[in-house]
C-alpha cells in the first residue's frame, strides 16, 4: 500500500477515535454511560523486496468499558438501600403512631384502670360509675383509633405493593425488548448504547426487588426473583400480579402470572422496595394489629368474666361490659368447599398474635401456626392449639388441597365495643358473702370468699339459708379432720389453709378450726357498699395475663418495644446500605465513568495523530507530484 493509502487508513482512524472520545465527554454527565474506547489494530502487512512491509492501521471496534462483576454489586448495592431506605421510613410511621401521647393506647389505658381505682373507693356513687364506663368507652375508641390509622397504613403499603407490581412489568417488558434489539444488532457489532440502556433499566428493576441476572451466548440476558422464578428469558417476559391468594383481601399477596391461577411467590420475594413492602406488611403491620386485638380481647374477656362474677346496684351477677370480636376466618381462593370451619377462643390467655392455617391434606386436616410452623391434628373433627378450638365438622364439600386463614385476633382492636349502657349495671360488689357461726370455738377465720363461676346459683343462697360448711374432727381422708360440705370432703393442708368450691363459690379458710365449726356462704344482695369484686376487677391491671407472661400494660410495652427496635434495626440498616451504595457507584464510576481530563488528552492525542496523518498524504501527494514532473519532463 502507498504512503497515501496508508496516511488514509491512519486519517480515518483517528476519526473514528476522536469522535469515540467525543461521544464519551458528551455523555459524561448521563446517567449510567459507560465510556467507550476505540479498539485499533494494523493491517495485514505485505511482503515487499524480501521484508514485511505495514499498510496501515484500521478499527477493530468500539469497546464498551464495564465490569459484570462491578455491575452485578452495584445492582445488589441499590436493591439493599431502596430495601433499607423504605423499611426505615414506613416503620418510623408506625413508632411515631403508637408511641405518641395524644394517639398512643398507654394514656387512655392508664385513666381506665385509675376510673377503676376510683369506683372501687365508692361503689355506690353513680358519678364514679359514669366516669368508669365513659373510660371504657375511651378505651375502646382509642383501640379503634389505632386500628384505623395502622389500617390507613396497611392500605398505603397495598397501593404502593401494587404500583411496584405494575413498574416491575413495565421494566421486565424494556427488558425483554432490549434483548430482542441487542440480540438482532449484535450480528453487526456490539451495540454499546443499547447495553448501556438494558443496564439502566435492569438497575431500575434492582430498586424495586432483588434480582439475578445470567447472560446467554447471543447477548441476551435473563432475569429471576427469588429461587429462581423468571421474569425475563430471553425476549419473552412474564408477569407479576397483586392479589389475594391466602384468603385475606386486605393483603394481596405477589403471584407470578401462569396459564392457569398466578403462582404465591410472596414468601420468595427479596429486597428492594417490593420486599420492604412485604416484610413490613406482614412484620409490623400484621404484627402490630394482631398484638392491638390480643390486648383488645384480653382486656374485654378478663373484664367480662370478672364482672359476670359479682353483683350489680340490683343486686343481680354483672353482665358483660364489653363486646369482643369473633376469629376471623376465610377460605382460599380456588377452594372446592364454600364452607368454613367453626372457630372460638377458649382460652384468651393461651392466645398468641399469630394467624393460622388449616389445610386439608388427603382427607385429614391439619392446623398450623404461620409464626413458627407448629402444626396440630385433631381429635373427633376438633383442633385445638394456643387457646383456639376449630371445629371442622361443618366445613362440607371438601377437597384434597382446601385451606382456610384463620386470624383469632385480626379485628379484636377494631370491634372492641361497650356493650354496657347502665352504669348501675357495673358488678362493683362480691356475689357471696362468709360468716363465721356464732358458736364456733377453733382459731379458723375465712381469708377469702368470692363467685368461682358465672353460673353460680345465687337463688340458692341467702342470708336466712346460707350454704354452711362444718369441720368434723375425725371426717375425711386427714388426720386432721375435714371440712365438710353435701357429702363433699375437703382435707386441710399441712400450712392449715383449706380451698373450698361448691357450687359456682370459692372460700379460703386459714388456721386451726374446733370440731363442729361452721362456715356460711350467702349472697352478698343488699351490701352495695361492698367494692371486693371492683377490687378484683382493679387487680387484673397487675396480673400476667396477656400470652400468661405479660400485665395488659407489658403487652402494649412490649409492641411498642418491638417496633421501636426495628425501626432502629431499619435505620441502621439504612446508613450502612447508603455507604455500600456510594462505595458501589464510586467502583463503578472507576471503571465505567468518563474522566474528563483523560478524554481531553485523549482528544488531543488523537489530534495531533490525525494532523500527522494528514501531513502523511499531504507529503505522498507532493511525492507524487514531483515524480509526474519529472515523467513530463
Amino acid at each position: 500500500m502507498s504512503a497515501s493509502g496508508i496516511g488514509t487508513s491512519a486519517l480515518l482512524a483517528f476519526q473514528r477515535a476522536i469522535g469515540t472520545t467525543s461521544n464519551n465527554i458528551a455523555n459524561s454527565a448521563t446517567e449510567g454511560y459507560s465510556r467507550q474506547r476505540t479498539e485499533l489494530s494494523n493491517l495485514t502487512p505485505q511482503f515487499l523486496g524480501g521484508s514485511f512491509q505495514g499498510q496501515g492501521v484500521q478499527v477493530d471496534t468500539i469497546r464498551r468499558i464495564s465490569d459484570d462483576f462491578v455491575n452485578t454489586q452495584l445492582r445488589n448495592s441499590i436493591s439493599d438501600q431502596s430495601n433499607a431506605e423504605l423499611k426505615a421510613s414506613l416503620a418510623g410511621r408506625i413508632d411515631d403512631l403508637l408511641g405518641s401521647s395524644s394517639s398512643g393506647l398507654t394514656p387512655v389505658l392508664q385513666d381506665f384502670f385509675d376510673a377503676g381505682q376510683d369506683l372501687a373507693n365508692d361503689p355506690t356513687s353513680s358519678a364514679a360509675r359514669t366516669v368508669f364506663l365513659t373510660e371504657a368507652e375511651s378505651l375502646a375508641e382509642r383501640f379503634a383509633s389505632i386500628d384505623r390509622r395502622i389500617e390507613e397504613q396497611r392500605d398505603i403499603i397495598n397501593g404502593q405493593i401494587r404500583t411496584n407490581v405494575d413498574e416491575i412489568n413495565s421494566l421486565t417488558e424494556a427488558v425483554a425488548g432490549l434483548n430482542r434489539e441487542i440480540v438482532s444488532k449484535s450480528t453487526q457489532g456490539t451495540p454499546n448504547d443499547l447495553l448501556d440502556q438494558r443496564d439502566r433499566v435492569l438497575n431500575q428493576l434492582a430498586e424495586k426487588v432483588n434480582v439475578r441476572i445470567t447472560e446467554q451466548d447471543d447477548g441476551a440476558v435473563n432475569v429471576f426473583v427469588g429461587n429462581g422464578q423468571a421474569l425475563v428469558l430471553g425476549g419473552n417476559n412474564r408477569e407479576l400480579v397483586a392479589e389475594s391468594l391466602t384468603g385475606d383481601p386486605r393483603s394481596p399477596d405477589i403471584g407470578l402470572a401462569t396459564s392457569g391461577d398466578p403462582v404465591n411467590i410472596s414468601r420468595f420475594i427479596q429486597g428492594g422496595e417490593l420486599g420492604a413492602l412485604l416484610e413490613t406488611r406482614g412484620g409490623i403491620i400484621d404484627e402490630a394489629q394482631n398484638t392491638l386485638g390480643r390486648l383488645a380481647i384480653s382486656i374485654g374477656e378478663e373484664f367480662n368474666q370478672q364482672n359476670n362474677l359479682g353483683l350489680d346496684l340490683e343486686g343481680n351477677l354483672g353482665a358483660n361490659i364489653f363486646g369482643i370480636s369473633e376469629p376471623t376466618v376465610r377460605g382460599f381462593p380456588g377452594n372446592e368447599s364454600g364452607g368454613v370451619p367453626e372457630v372460638e377462643i377458649t382460652d384468651v390467655r393461651a392466645m398468641t398474635t399469630s394467624d393460622y392455617r388449616l389445610r386439608n391434606v388427603g382427607g385429614e386436616y391439619e392446623l398450623t401456626r404461620l409464626s413458627d410452623g407448629t402444626s396440630v391434628t385433631p381429635e373427633n373433627g376438633v383442633l385445638e392449639l394456643d387457646g383456639i378450638s376449630v371445629n371442622t365438622n361443618a366445613i362440607g364439600g371438601v377437597e384434597d388441597g382446601d385451606e382456610w386463614l384463620i386470624q383469632p385476633t385480626r379485628n379484636g382492636a377494631r370491634d372492641l365495643s361497650v356493650d354496657m349502657t347502665d352504669p348501675a349495671g357495673i358488678a362493683a360488689a362480691a356475689a357471696v358473702r362468709a360468716d363465721l357461726g356464732e358458736d364456733n370455738k377453733g382459731g379458723a377465720t375465712i381469708a377469702s370468699v368470692r363467685a368461682d363461676a358465672s353460673d353460680i346459683n345465687l337463688g340458692d343462697l341467702s342470708a336466712d339459708e346460707p350454704d354452711v360448711v362444718s369441720f368434723v374432727a375425725d371426717g375425711g381422708s386427714d388426720e386432721q379432720g375435714a371440712f365438710v360440705i353435701d357429702d363433699q370432703a375437703f382435707d386441710l393442708d399441712d400450712n392449715g389453709v383449706t380451698t373450698i368450691s361448691f357450687n359456682g363459690w370459692e372460700m379460703e379458710i386459714r388456721g386451726t378450726p374446733a370440731d363442729g365449726d361452721t362456715f356460711g356462704v350467702s349472697s352478698n344482695e343488699g351490701y352495695p357498699g361492698d367494692s371486693r369484686n371492683m377490687l378484683a376487677m382493679n387487680d387484673l391491671s397487675d396480673e400476667r395475663l396477656v400470652g400468661g407472661d405479660r400485665t395488659f400494660g407489658d403487652g402494649y410495652n412490649s409492641l411498642l418495644a418491638n417496633v421501636g427496635t426495628r425501626t432502629r434495626q431499619a435505620q441502621v440498616a439504612q446508613e450502612s446500605a447508603d455507604a455500600q451504595l456510594e462505595q458501589a457507584r464510586a467502583q463503578r464510576e472507576a471503571v465505567s465513568g468518563v474522566n474528563l481530563d483523560e478524554e481531553a488528552a485523549d482528544l488531543i492525542r488523537y489530534q495531533q495523530a490525525y494532523q500527522a496523518a494528514a501531513q502523511v498524504i499531504s507529503v505522498s501527494n507532493s511525492l507524487f507530484d514531483t515524480l509526474l514532473g519529472a515523467v513530463r519532463r
